[in-house]
């Protein structure tokens, strides 16, 4: 199947503005003096799980339509880099030293060397890991490293959501979901899926500097 489907880029795109929604919302609390009520409650807890399991759940998908997941693994790693470049700068001072960029460049070179074996396990294996992992992050069962980093996603159990994407997309590849799936049309949401990585790398330091200027506007009392 070589044509675009474009619900994949649309929920791909749908992730990223919620991401981004995230991201804004940290940085308003971070250095805008915002109330930290906003961010630190159930809800938006529950919201930031759901919305970076889909989106490195679709990656785990697009890894199956991908010639080179090796290629495309190591253009992420350098964009990642760039990440831990920026957050390190004196006037940031958040070092993200294993991001979501960093976990995903990780997966897709993984899968490139390994994706033969990785198609042969059972979606269900994937789903019943990843569920019995998180609820152990959740929990505080599974160890921490002793290192700060402003965005940390544990290879475990952050890792079983791209490898469950991975067999998703294989069943997608063959044509076994229904036909609505692969005709469907979303306006606008799939040309924001398609610059996913792009909007990723831009939007960060873009909201950074909005609330500095707002910070500076108007000073916190």
């Amino acid at each position: 199947m070589n044509k675009r489907i474009e619900l994949i880029d649309a929920a791909r795109g749908l992730a990223v503005l919620l991401m981004m929604a995230h991201h804004g919302i940290f940085d308003a609390i971070m250095f805008s003096d915002a109330p930290r009520e906003i961010f630190e409650n159930p809800l938006i807890s529950v919201l930031q799980y759901i919305v970076a399991i889909t989106f490195i759940l679709i990656s785990g998908v697009s890894s199956r339509f991908s010639q080179n997941n090796i290629k495309r693994g190591l253009k992420t790693f350098v964009c990642a880099l760039s990440v831990i470049v920026a957050s390190i700068l004196p006037f940031v001072n958040m070092p993200i030293w294993f991001g979501a960029l960093h976990l995903l460049a990780v997966c897709m070179i993984a899968y490139g060397f390994l994706g033969k074996y990785i198609n042969r396990v059972h979606w269900a294996i994937w789903l019943i890991a990843g569920i019995a992992a998180f609820t152990a992050e959740i929990y505080g069962v599974l160890p921490q490293p002793d290192i700060y980093s402003a965005d940390w996603f544990s290879p475990i159990p952050w890792t079983f959501a791209f490898l469950l994407g991975t067999s998703i997309g294989g069943r997608i590849k063959d044509g076994r979901f229904p036909k609505w799936f692969y005709d469907t049309q979303v306006p606008i949401l799939p040309a924001i899926g398609r610059k996913a990585l792009l909007i990723y790398l831009i939007h960060q330091p873009l909201m950074f500097g909005i609330t500095q200027l707002i910070a500076t506007v108007y000073p916190a009392a």
